[in-house]
């Protein structure tokens, strides 16, 4: 089937004069995860970020550390797989007429990853979608949220960007981001698989005018609520037509996620300012409200997560799969009313396929869960006032030094980045380093950052934070990140241990706290290799967790998580 997709699309070339043809990941409106996804169509990955680019004779794969198994597995027999870090200088690219569909790329893009040896053509009809139907979506209108839930209404969050637009001397601004454009106008919708994601764009003026671009059906709540008036929605094919009206001489345009496409347009009519939509780091910062609301999301996550361990943990015969284990946690999550729906796919792996890092179990594709191997389970939530992330490596019987050894020296990193004084170490990439520093004296390493920012009822992937080797990003009060550390060793276990954590500010010190209450696997834990301090941090967690989580379970549950104190 994919053979047969690859070789329609490639029929096209002749009629467009190309080599090649490139596939991003995401749609577009630059969404993680998307409900079009035409790279998964193409080459049968699955995972969140990547590249295809289809030659006349040779298909390439071009996807990040986390998913170079997982790009192996599923597509590995159609598409050779190789590092992103490559995809500049990869000898094969040189003097090549490459399509690309305008929408679907920023030229930083182009400019970083395909123009040094080769030439672009834009082709301004997607050469997937012309054998690739997408399941059409019912059309559903975006709520907006109320202020007990985001802390802030949306006149005070539009009166920043104009104080924004002044001082940088700016007559617009134009959010391409859907996920900026719900925190500024405090609106959600249903237009992702797994976030609150209303598909729209906005253009905000210095003299307060705004308008949205959108599907009209979408925006009747909004006219409604009178949040916008008529004359303020903008069809997205009026787009074009509609700025010639537009009187200024610039316009800031977010360098991440204004498409080619948009930017041709906008720049008949205006001076162009690329830099970063100054929206990213605004709702990076989450205030006092959106804190309490995710301590208690977190804290009913936390609840269906400990009795989803327990359940496990207290099966005499482990006769279930993969699908089944994620298919009982999402029940769990299911008995209370405010949650939503996954905030990812969850990652449910047992033994080798718990160090393929973003792995998917499915019904055609799962395995037994055995007792003498770990179970990697990564998962979240979307409740009506939060979003969860968490990661849980379990064990079913006692396993061997080597085993608890790097689980340890894991926990130990897990334990480093909580515990940072971020006083002194004010940057994501210093904290990476903490983190990693006791599986490196073993020569041992993961291929992933160490914490991504999270969004609030967003997406659980948000920047400009994150725990990484490159992030240079000062880390802010009311910033949330995931603290998740691991170890891979391919073809045998994967081990990962996930919190997520705020900085909160006492006495002008700043510091992290956790936002997740869920047990971690004791049973994996050399004691020997922990110092004093580590070993009071995982008796005061479980500590926490048990204080918070004991009178929302029933008695044996109880009974069980007071084992870890």
């Amino acid at each position: 089937m994919i053979r047969s997709r690859i070789r329609r699309l490639k029929d096209q070339f002749i009629k467009y004069n190309l080599d090649g043809y490139v596939i991003p990941k995401n749609d577009e409106f630059f969404s993680e995860y998307s409900n079009k996804d035409r790279l998964g169509f193409i080459s049968n990955f699955k995972g969140s970020a990547g590249y295809a680019i289809i030659l006349k004779n040779k298909n390439y794969l071009f996807v990040d550390g986390r998913y170079t198994i997982q790009a192996k597995i599923e597509s590995g027999k159609n598409f050779r797989i190789i590092d992103y870090k490559e995809i500049r200088d990869i000898k094969i690219f040189k003097n090549l007429n490459l399509g690309i569909d305008p929408k679907l790329f920023t030229s930083d893009q182009i400019k970083k990853f395909f123009l040094k040896n080769n030439r672009v053509k834009i082709i301004n009809k997607n050469l997937v979608d012309n054998i690739f139907k997408a399941k059409q979506k019912k059309i559903i209108p975006f709520y907006s949220l109320d202020t007990k839930v985001t802390g802030e209404n949306h006149s005070q969050k539009i009166q920043k960007i104009l104080s924004f637009l002044r001082k940088e001397r700016l007559d617009y601004i134009f959010i391409s981001a859907p996920e900026n454009v719900a925190w500024l106008l405090n609106i959600r919708g249903y237009d992702s698989p797994t976030s609150p994601i209303p598909n729209c764009h906005l253009v905000i003026g210095k003299k307060r005018e705004i308008y949205l671009i959108v599907n009209k059906k979408k925006s009747k709540n909004l006219v409604k609520e009178k949040k916008l008036k008529k004359n303020q929605i903008i069809e997205f094919k009026n787009f074009p037509n509609f700025f010639k009206k537009l009187n200024g001489k610039n316009i800031l345009v977010d360098r991440k996620t204004c498409s080619i496409y948009f930017e041709q347009i906008l720049k008949k009519r205006l001076k162009i300012i690329k830099k970063e939509d100054p929206i990213y780091l605004l709702k990076s910062i989450k205030n006092k409200i959106e804190i309490d609301n995710m301590v208690n999301a977190h804290l009913i996550d936390g609840v269906a997560l400990t009795k989803f361990i327990f359940w496990l943990k207290s099966k005499k015969k482990l006769n279930i799969t993969e699908v089944d284990a994620q298919n009982k946690l999402e029940y769990f999550r299911k008995q209370n009313s405010n949650y939503l729906f996954p905030s990812f796919d969850t990652i449910s792996g047992s033994g080798k396929n718990g160090a393929i890092v973003h792995y998917r179990a499915t019904k055609n594709n799962t395995k037994l869960l055995k007792k003498n191997e770990l179970f990697l389970c990564d998962s979240g939530g979307q409740y009506k006032f939060g979003t969860t992330d968490v990661t849980r490596t379990i064990c079913f019987k006692n396993q061997n030094r080597k085993i608890k050894d790097i689980f340890t020296n894991v926990l130990k990193g897990h334990i480093a980045v909580v515990n940072t004084d971020l006083n002194k170490k004010k940057t994501g990439r210093l904290i990476d380093i903490e983190a990693r520093k006791f599986l490196v004296k073993n020569n041992q390493d993961y291929n992933h950052g160490t914490g991504h920012g999270v969004g609030f009822f967003l997406n659980v992937h948000e920047g400009p934070q994150a725990i990484s080797k490159q992030n240079s990003v000062k880390i802010q009060n009311g910033m949330i990140l995931s603290n998740e550390p691991g170890y891979y060793k391919q073809g045998k276990f994967g081990i990962r241990i996930e919190n997520l954590i705020y900085a909160k500010k006492v006495k002008n010190k700043l510091i992290f706290e956790n936002l997740t209450l869920v047990p971690i696997e004791k049973d994996l834990i050399n004691f020997k290799l922990l110092t004093k301090k580590e070993r009071d941090y995982i008796f005061k967690y479980h500590f926490e967790v048990y204080s918070k989580l004991s009178p929302l379970l029933n008695k044996k549950e109880k009974k069980w998580l007071a084992s870890f104190i």
